[in-house]
């Protein structure tokens, strides 16, 4: 335990390829100073504690091939704002910070962030730079990144941001399943953007029921029974089709014949399978609120 602030500011440590720095479990009074450290070798900075910040403002990282950061953290702030990219690898599992300062464009190809926890993230940058950093973690997906990201973006009210990142997370999940569970993922992403873009749910079903309705306008199909049926409507006709829990007398009345009976079915699967994959994009994402 050392009492007061540490500090290696403007310090230049050197052994490429090696450890340029270890300080293992090391406990400060309140601040560790390194701004503009410049590091050419590994910085090893396990069990690291202090009731201040990790200041390495300014600083340069440079482990080519290697690991340039690896630090396992509890303090209060971390500042990582190098004047240029990180050369080597940024490993920070398991820490944990209230503020993290590291803009998107300073993180290297690979990174380690697998139980990384902090409460805020500076500086507020658009949610897809943050979404490529965590796209580099060496473990491939890595959910809990993509929820620390998501409750950041919460915190400081930014609601959009936070529905991008877990859609982002989503689509990465995809990409681990197998291919019925990947169809059946493109689908509920093209349709609501797994509940995350509902918006879209609207775009579609409009589409479908523009096209339906003048389709059937074009081609009013036949009535069933002359004397009882009602008025044909091609818009209350294309709904009937396509809502399965609507029903305006009109479809029971009507049916159309040949090419036009197999443009009705297929309104009938892409609203059933609409109405799917809405009601499932929406569970999801009010489950997650």
């Amino acid at each position: 335990m050392i009492s007061g602030d540490i500090t290696f500011n403007d310090a230049v440590l050197s052994n490429p390829g090696g450890t340029a720095l270890h300080a293992s479990n090391l406990s400060g009074g309140a601040d560790l100073h390194a701004e503009r450290l410049r590091a050419y070798g590994r910085l090893n900075l396990p069990g690291v504690r202090l009731p201040g910040r990790l200041n390495l403002d300014g600083a340069r990282l440079s482990n080519p091939g290697g690991t340039a950061l690896r630090a396992s953290v509890v303090a209060s702030a971390l500042y990582l704002n190098s004047p240029e990219r990180i050369e080597g690898d940024v490993t920070l599992r398991g820490s944990q910070l209230e503020f993290l300062f590291a803009p998107p464009g300073i993180w290297p190809d690979r990174v380690r962030l697998d139980g990384f926890t902090y409460a805020r993230l500076g500086p507020h940058e658009p949610a897809e730079r943050w979404i490529d950093v965590l796209g580099r973690d060496t473990e491939g997906f890595v959910p809990y990144a993509y929820e620390q990201l998501t409750s950041a973006y919460r915190r400081v009210g930014d609601d959009a941001a936070a529905r991008t990142v877990q859609l982002a997370k989503e689509r990465r999940h995809r990409a681990t399943l197998a291919w019925y569970a990947r169809a059946w993922g493109h689908l509920q992403d093209v349709t609501v953007g797994y509940g995350f873009r509902p918006t879209r749910a609207a775009v579609w079903l409009l589409s479908l029921l523009l096209v339906g309705a003048v389709t059937y306008a074009v081609r009013e199909p036949a009535a069933l029974k002359p004397a009882e049926s009602p008025k044909f409507n091609s818009l209350f006709y294309t709904l009937d089709l396509l809502l399965p829990i609507v029903d305006f007398g009109q479809e029971k009345a009507y049916a159309s014949q040949g090419a036009y009976q197999w443009f009705g079915y297929a309104l009938v699967v892409l609203g059933w399978t609409l109405a799917t994959t809405i009601a499932a994009g929406v569970t999801r994402a009010i489950s997650r609120q």
